[in-house]
């Protein structure tokens, strides 16, 4: 259990460090085929594009072959698409590899959540939190890898790459087989148990699509609203997206021992009204100071959310917990990417401030009726 634990680890840091890696690409992307602003938001469609086309399949496919061989195959895959990113010839052909590289990081967030889950149900103390932070500092290193002075992109891309190679190749011998929850499953896939797991994974989907969208409001609108709502200096713009990420990595580095203290429910109660007063903080008083603080509270707030629908949504009866994990994450994934929609338009309309009201209370509607979804399963 302690190499099964360790080997997770391991996956989640190379997955949160490819993704990260994508993002330091993107500028050398736009100088290399000379693109405009709208063309480039195309090509960070594509990423996001190909992960929800394929979301469902990789949940079936990983019931089928096992969240152990998935992760391989699908690292083998996440590494190899992000090594031929800097060397695409034309553009036409980026999109296309873009597109396997959606899909392939889907195919390799299913499988690893799979893992996840039964390493926690494995232990007697909760991990997932500690695990989604690892992709958090996954991120963090790959991100100032790219600032290595005379690092190209290809070898920026090759260093990480060779690491998610080598984690998807060693770390399948410490993994865990899937549970016999997914053999019951199956035997149950078409009756009864399997409409109410199906309907149970749609409830917890919604509230996923909820907190992602929340998630993935903050993370784009922060800066723009330290320097347009709260009139922050420039030298302070940027401790607006820092405040999110910190109090995102703190919230789930402590995640774990607040959830084997108090419960997953409570948790989850605990977290959504942390996240909720962190955002009307910030609305109620756009002052740099009081943002910077209500940003941090946020992201201390919405951290555990999705550790917690993540590990319910494996625990589901009646169905197979890659294929659960996988709707649950395409619920997610939508609400990250609608979400600063979203939140633009209610700032169109009425003001950015308004509208991180607005967020502040879909957080408080989670926090009051988030816990009676997983109740059953955390």
């Amino acid at each position: 259990m302690r190499r099964a634990t360790w080997a997770t680890m391991a996956q989640f840091f190379v997955n949160g460090a490819t993704f990260a890696t994508w993002g330091v690409l993107i500028p050398s992307v736009k100088e290399r085929f000379a693109l405009s602003d709208a063309v480039l938001s195309l090509a960070m469609l594509a990423v996001a594009g190909g992960a929800l086309l394929t979301m469902g399949r990789s949940g079936r496919w990983i019931a089928q072959v096992g969240s152990a061989r998935g992760l391989m195959l699908s690292g083998i895959l996440y590494a190899f698409t992000l090594l031929a990113i800097p060397l695409a010839p034309q553009f036409w052909m980026l999109v296309g590899l873009l597109l396997v590289f959606g899909s392939a990081m889907a195919a390799f967030d299913v499988a690893m959540s799979v893992q996840a889950a039964l390493v926690e149900n494995g232990r007697s103390k909760p991990i997932m939190s500690t695990l989604h932070a690892m992709f958090s500092i996954g991120g963090i290193a790959g991100s100032a890898l790219g600032a290595a002075p005379g690092l190209s992109p290809f070898a920026h891309a090759c260093l990480v790459g060779a690491g998610t190679l080598g984690v998807a190749l060693l770390a399948r011998r410490f993994m865990l087989p899937d549970a016999a929850h997914d053999e019951d499953a199956a035997q149950t896939d078409g009756g009864e148990a399997g409409a109410n797991g199906r309907r149970m994974v749609l409830v917890l989907g919604g509230i996923a699509f909820l907190a992602l969208a929340c998630e993935g409001g903050m993370y784009d609108w922060a800066a723009v609203y330290m320097r347009d709502v709260a009139q922050s200096p420039a030298a302070l713009v940027s401790y607006s997206y820092a405040a999110f990420s910190t109090g995102m990595a703190a919230g789930r580095l402590t995640g774990d021992r607040i959830r084997a203290r108090i419960g997953g429910v409570r948790t989850l109660g605990w977290s959504g009204a942390v996240g909720a007063l962190g955002i009307a903080l910030a609305a109620a008083l756009p002052l740099p100071e009081a943002t910077i603080a209500g940003l941090f509270l946020s992201g201390l707030g919405i951290a555990n959310l999705m550790p917690i629908f993540f590990l319910a949504a494996a625990r589901v009866p009646g169905m197979r917990a890659a294929e659960s994990i996988a709707a649950v994450a395409r619920f997610a994934y939508v609400g990250m990417l609608l979400g600063p929609v979203l939140i633009g338009g209610v700032a169109e309309h009425l003001s950015l401030r308004a509208s991180f009201f607005c967020v502040a209370l879909v957080m408080v509607g989670i926090a009051a009726f988030g816990g009676r979804s997983v109740r059953r399963f955390i």
